[in-house]
């Protein structure tokens, strides 16, 4: 066989072994890229995101789209060919496994983690919506969580109302804390609280669960395992409201916080005459706390391609994004930076009005 015949077919018979070998490789990354947007105004799977009952609303024209980022499975074991293809694409991102899914977290409690802060964001998103509307409701403060192991468990449980702590009123999570880290390990801390079940039925019929009698229960503080010293119950405190009206958010198969400013904003279109946008195609991101602050998420740019990509030509991006989001801005997307509610409310004002040139854009 000729010299310059074997050196090829060599060469040719490495390359292949590489491939093969590159396709069964697994590499400990993970893939992030733009995923689907939804219209919080229209409908999702037949049916509307946003669902208002026994109150009135309006038609909503225009878009006010939250945006997704799509990743791989916890499971999925990317290959080194993939990881190579998705650093080579612009518009996705190759990053390390244990970044979006950490060694000692299963498939199971990300999934969790992932679906209560989507539920969080709701509620806080309904909270900001109303608060904007100047709607009043309730609160109440609440056991949010109970720790496995720990000295509350089998005493308190999520959903708990509490009223007092040690014979203190409590107006908020900050108070329970505060009045827990007063005493010291091994001490006991009174509670007065009303049970999970007792404040559901109420609220279902239409009471106030703040206003019913208190049970006292008794837990005996522990040491933090974080800070030696201090005294923990384990339980973390949070709070529930009770809506005059219904407001359901149904939207499948998505997780995490950062939908939460596009459902405020969409809540709001709901229940106002006219249309916030003005028949203009917005999206946006960014968790949104009660008080209406937005903050950051991850994902910017997968998000403002995913968005172009559907049509969008204003997005509502969080203050502390931007310095991302500016390094590769999609063509003839404007970035609308936004640090709270109020903000994002304006720049839908300047764009409904057609004062485009008024909205403070990211790197401005």
């Amino acid at each position: 066989m000729p010299r310059r015949t074997a050196t090829l077919l060599a060469s040719t018979v490495t390359l292949l072994a590489i491939l093969v070998a590159g396709v069964f490789i697994p590499v400990p990354y993970a893939e992030m890229s733009p995923g689907p947007t939804v219209n919080t105004l229209g409908e999702h799977d037949g049916e509307p995101v946003l669902h208002i009952k026994d109150r009135k609303t309006y038609p909503a024209g225009g878009h006010l789209n939250m945006t997704t980022v799509r990743v791989t499975g916890a499971d999925y074991k990317m290959n080194l060919v993939e990881a190579v293809y998705g650093w080579l694409s612009p518009d996705d991102a190759v990053v390390p496994h244990e970044s979006l899914y950490p060694d000692d977290t299963t498939a199971e409690e990300v999934d969790q983690q992932n679906a209560e802060q989507f539920t969080a964001s709701q509620e806080s998103a309904k909270v900001a919506a109303l608060d904007e509307l100047g709607i009043p409701f309730t609160t109440r403060v609440i056991v949010a969580s109970v720790l496995a192991g720990g000295a509350a468990q089998g005493t308190l449980h999520a959903g708990d109302v509490i009223k007092a702590v040690d014979g203190q009123r409590v107006d908020g999570p900050g108070d329970v804390v505060e009045l827990v880290t007063s005493h010291k390990p091994g001490e006991k801390v009174d509670f007065r609280i009303v049970p999970a079940d007792r404040a559901e039925k109420a609220e279902k019929n239409g009471d106030d669960p703040r206003k019913l009698p208190g049970e006292d229960v008794t837990v005996t503080a522990k040491e933090s395992d974080r800070e030696p010293g201090k005294a923990m119950v384990g339980i973390t405190a949070g709070t529930a409201h009770t809506f005059p009206f219904e407001i359901g958010i149904r939207l499948a198969d998505v997780g995490g916080p950062s939908a939460g400013l596009m459902f405020a904003l969409g809540i709001v279109d709901k229940l106002t005459k006219g249309d916030l946008t003005g028949g203009e195609f917005v999206a946006g991101t960014g968790t949104i706390n009660p008080d209406g602050q937005v903050g950051p998420i991850g994902g910017i740019h997968m998000k403002t391609v995913g968005a172009r990509d559907q049509g969008a030509e204003f997005f509502l991006t969080p203050a502390q994004n931007c310095a991302t989001a500016v390094r590769d801005v999609p063509d003839g997307l404007a970035l609308v930076r936004v640090r709270k509610m109020d903000d994002a409310m304006d720049a839908l004002e300047d764009i409904r009005e057609g004062r485009v040139d008024q909205l403070v854009e990211c790197g401005e």
